[in-house]
């Protein structure tokens, strides 16, 4: 059997801090394809770097291949929802849930998004006359919070704050550690929701939130219903991947754009020339070419699911190496992202790589925030049009300037944030 290049020192990736580092400094020295030995899992963990070997893991032979490690551990948090489950269930969830992510549905969303925003740019041009710095961190994960769990509960979100005297579900923000503690008492949330479900059931009162497309999605096949221990796992999975990325991918864009006047300014005269809307449409979103691109770009350099797994299920070949049956694989985008034989100039800020005459520049699977193939993440478009959005409420109006010297420190752990919260201090513009 050919072996790849093997790291000569034990490495449980993804279980130390500098995991990250670690790999790329291994990505240097041994290449697209290496071994490491995990002392934690007594086994060899491969790693590939190449856009082909991914293409082929995530889409080319997808069914050979399973959730890789970490799982165990998400299961905990999140139960058997979409982002964890396997097989037929998991397809048959994955096409019950679809239509509600469907692009005319998310436009539909564009009140409450705008609204929240609204609502964090008075808060902190207030703090600003005060003379106070933004936590562009802290404020960020609480406003992209406030989103998703209207955009999933609606006004009952209102009732569950007033009934219990606050957010039920705020630790997500308050909380940054995800461990066993964490994980229980998230955990106890799930009877809030139950009740919920329940009491929609008994008022039959229609609503618009993802509460009610997931109690209204039917089985393609049998015609049933999820069952609400299904029901309630899918939406407790929503709540926490659908606000801790997009708060990681807004961070880094604002850090970047404090970083480069001139992508900062490009992107200023775009968002001025657009007419002003109170709550713009995804398509008006899309029509900020050079916006795009710069959250591509910030979502190049830092991809808030930084490190990808996955589990063979029977033999494969990849980067010419065999791999056995029941081997862990893993990639990691933040890596790909930066490789320097499909990215020029990898580590630079350059928004307008993304431009379409650049397209053919490099494999389609250099570029993957979002995961790829069938697995891909569900809330890609909803998540881009709430940054879309932020950037063009913000931006028409004011900057965030940063006050530090030196570039944030990255903490890799689920997702790829910075260390340490960013205070900025907000500028009006206009």
């Amino acid at each position: 059997m050919k072996l790849p290049p093997e790291s000569d020192t034990p490495f449980d990736i993804g279980a130390t801090d500098d995991s990250i580092h670690r790999m790329g400094a291994l990505f240097k020295r041994l290449g697209d394809v290496y071994r490491v030995y995990s002392p934690g899992r007594g086994s060899h963990t491969w790693v590939i770097n190449h856009p082909d070997d991914v293409k082929r893991v995530l889409v080319g032979n997808h069914r050979n291949y399973t959730k890789g490690l970490g799982l165990d551990r998400v299961k905990i948090l999140l139960g058997n929802g979409i982002m964890t489950s396997e097989g037929d269930f998991w397809r048959r969830q994955r096409y019950m849930m679809q239509p509600a992510f469907h692009r005319r549905v998310v436009t539909e969303f564009a009140t409450t998004i705008a609204d929240a925003n609204d609502r964090f740019i008075a808060k902190w041009a207030r703090d600003s006359a005060r003379g106070e710095l933004v936590n562009v961190t802290d404020d960020l994960s609480e406003l992209t919070l406030e989103i998703v769990l209207r955009s999933i509960f609606s006004s009952d979100l209102d009732r569950l704050s007033k009934e219990l005297g606050g957010n039920p579900f705020e630790m997500v923000t308050k909380e940054p550690v995800r461990d066993l503690k964490f994980a229980y008492r998230f955990r106890q949330l799930t009877k809030l929701v139950a009740a919920l479900i329940a009491r929609r059931r008994i008022e039959r009162k229609q609503h618009f939130d993802f509460v009610q497309m997931l109690m209204d999605a039917r089985d393609k096949e049998s015609g049933a219903a999820m069952q609400d221990r299904e029901l309630i796992d899918e939406i407790m999975t929503l709540i926490v991947a659908g606000h801790e990325t997009t708060a990681s991918g807004l961070n880094w864009t604002w850090y970047l754009l404090s970083q480069n006047p001139a992508a900062e300014a490009k992107m200023h005269a775009e968002i001025d020339a657009l007419d002003v809307e109170a709550a713009p449409s995804l398509p008006a979103m899309e029509q900020l070419a050079y916006t795009r691109q710069v959250v591509d770009e910030a979502l190049r350099l830092y991809p808030p699911g930084w490190l990808l797994s996955r589990r063979t299920i029977g033999p494969d070949k990849l980067g010419g190496f065999e791999i056995p049956a029941g081997t862990d694989v893993l990639f990691s985008p933040y890596l790909l992202h930066r490789h320097p034989k499909f990215w020029h100039e990898p580590e630079a800020f350059r928004p307008e790589r993304f431009d379409t005459r650049h397209e053919s520049e490099r494999p389609r699977f250099a570029y993957m925030p979002f995961a790829a193939g069938p697995r891909h993440c569900i809330g890609e478009t909803m998540a881009l049009y709430e940054m879309y959005m932020h950037l063009y409420k913000v931006a028409r109006h004011y900057r965030f300037i940063t006050l530090e010297d030196q570039p944030p420190e990255i903490e890799a752990h689920v997702n790829l944030r910075t260390k340490r919260p960013l205070f900025m201090r907000l500028e009006r513009r206009r």
